[in-house]
């Protein structure tokens, strides 16, 4: 089936990589279009032989009618049209700035703060119509194509559960559903013997396993999803994304995600999991 994926969010987030990546793919790619234009362009390309099209909107062309053309073509174009907003953290954004020295769109008459909060605001509205949001602060250009991969290609079009582990230390997952702290279990990075491995190993599993308040987490947060993963299958969600952290993301939260992980593609198809700050402290 061809697929239809508008790219937006904000400026520095991913959108130029985002266009290669599904370029590879054999995907027609157009960055920066007007909105209003985008109901002709996929009347136009629907019969194309390429495998789909994925268009770019910036926030200069954000506006009240790119909401009301987003309806518009999902209702013409229903279950072809994927919303992907890209986002990242302030810090992350300031960076990525300083470091290419670009301009921002809103830049002018605005310090880079100034405008990056301003850009927020603006794509306030379209973040609500996303099927995907995908938080790109922590991911370098492999981990990025990656999760591109996964969404678009991994899942046959169904709904996309990820389970993800990081580290409070190096921020919370903005692309998160749901996010659970598990800093209220103990820490084996306090004892020796575990210090040096992850929640992968089954020492820190086993460790961990040993305490009442684990097993505990573990069923109040499984009834939970037991509730919320059907409500997004039934609402025709494009992914939900349950965030679990400890303080270094290396531990707890690894091992949490991975349990969680298991129990959830027993009972559905489509589950990734993920563990993005697992190698940070690592020798």
């Amino acid at each position: 089936m061809k697929q239809f994926i508008i790219v937006t969010g904000m400026s520095g987030a991913g959108k130029t990589m985002t266009l290669k990546v599904l370029e590879d793919f054999g995907f027609i790619t157009i960055d920066n279009l007007p909105p209003k234009l985008l109901p002709q362009l996929f009347a136009l390309l629907e019969k194309s032989d390429a495998r789909g099209v994925v268009v770019t909107v910036d926030v200069r062309n954000v506006n009240g009618d790119f909401v009301k053309v987003i309806d518009e073509v999902s209702d013409a174009w229903q279950g072809t049209v994927k919303v992907l907003f890209l986002t990242a953290s302030d810090e992350e954004l300031l960076r990525r700035y300083e470091r290419t020295r670009r301009v921002h769109p809103l830049g002018k008459g605005l310090s880079m703060r100034e405008s990056i909060r301003a850009e927020r605001e603006m794509l306030a509205p379209v973040l609500d119509k996303a099927d995907i949001v995908i938080d790109t602060s922590m991911m370098d250009l492999h981990q990025h194509r990656e999760r591109l991969v996964r969404e678009f290609f991994g899942n046959d079009g169904g709904v996309s559960i990820i389970i993800s582990s990081f580290g409070y230390k190096y921020g919370v997952p903005q692309d998160a559903s749901y996010v659970f702290d598990v800093r209220c279990l103990p820490n084996p990075y306090y004892v020796d013997s575990l210090k040096d491995l992850t929640g992968k190993d089954k020492a820190v599993k086993d460790y961990l396993l040993q305490f009442d308040e684990t097993e505990k987490f573990l069923e109040l947060v499984k009834k939970f999803l037991d509730f919320a993963i059907p409500q997004f299958l039934s609402n025709v969600r494009g992914q939900l994304h349950v965030a679990i952290g400890c303080t270094g993301g290396r531990h707890r939260s690894v091992a949490v995600a991975e349990w969680l992980g298991e129990y959830c593609a027993s009972k559905y198809e489509g589950v990734s999991v993920i563990h993005r700050d697992k190698g940070h402290g690592a020798k």
